[in-house]
């Protein structure tokens, strides 16, 4: 049985794709339906399209139209700007399949689970940048003020609810850094019964079979290397096929070169 996922995540500014690092720097990578036509093609599992500066003004309804009229068969995961069920309804209408929250759970968390009702739990992930404190506990950022601090309780009480289906762990600190992923994030989570989606510099096989091999760990999330790499997506299901992936499509085994 296929338990385990790879997905690729396509992160938007502007109305561009970029390649982001440390949830600071952003570098322009072309049209973000160019991006999601190559996941598609090569076959990722799920394709994540976060868009990071949406804020106030809502879901950008007019890419996930264009991204839905590109006939794209991998389901689509959208963020950016959901700060309501409407929000979530209008961009599930709009083309996605499944909504990702971040800053509406650091602004009313407690309002969040009434999205579950129209759309179902399945439907919703909580996007979590995190990183470990002093203490070796958990923090969670809230990319607006840079601030980090402990899950307030009822983000926990929300995550234990069973409305939220997984969590996108970012390791923000990491993120767009090569094979830089901290993997004592996973350890520390505190809600062990919440299926995780690690992220932010994963991105090699080793480092991606070390998470996945955990059993609360359901998928890998990688950018920036699926954008710079011919074959690179190939290439790593080839090197994990101990996992319960999908096998590498669209290039026989025998034309794909060691990971290096």
């Amino acid at each position: 049985m296929l338990t385990k996922r790879l997905m690729g995540v396509i992160t938007v500014k502007e109305g561009w794709a970029v390649q982001s690092v440390g949830y600071r720097l952003h570098r322009p990578l072309g049209r973000p339906e160019t991006l999601a036509e190559n996941l598609d093609r090569w076959g990722v599992d799920e394709i994540l399209v976060q868009c990071i500066d949406r804020g106030e003004r809502g879901p950008d309804l007019a890419l996930l139209s264009r991204l839905c009229r590109q006939g794209l068969s991998t389901p689509l995961v959208y963020a950016g700007g959901v700060r309501s069920v409407d929000d979530g309804v209008r961009a599930v209408q709009a083309g996605a399949e499944r909504i990702a929250v971040d800053a509406w759970l650091h602004d009313s968390a407690d309002t969040v689970e009434a999205l579950a009702e129209p759309l179902g739990a399945q439907a919703l992930v909580a996007v979590l940048p995190v990183s470990l404190a002093a203490d070796g506990r958990v923090a969670w950022l809230d990319h607006r003020s840079r601030q980090s601090r402990p899950f307030s309780a009822e983000v926990m009480a929300l995550l234990r609810s069973g409305h939220i289906s997984e969590a996108l762990l970012v390791d923000w600190q990491h993120e767009g850094i090569h094979g830089a992923f901290d993997h004592r994030l996973l350890d520390a989570w505190p809600v062990p019964e919440l299926p995780l989606i690690g992220f932010g510099g994963l991105d090699e096989p080793e480092a991606i079979r070390k998470a996945l091999s955990r059993d609360r760990v359901v998928a890998a999330a990688i950018g920036n290397a699926l954008s710079h790499r011919e074959h690179a997506l190939q290439r790593l299901r080839a090197a994990l096929t101990d996992l319960p992936l999908r096998p590498p499509q669209y290039a026989p085994l025998s034309t794909i070169a060691p990971w290096s």
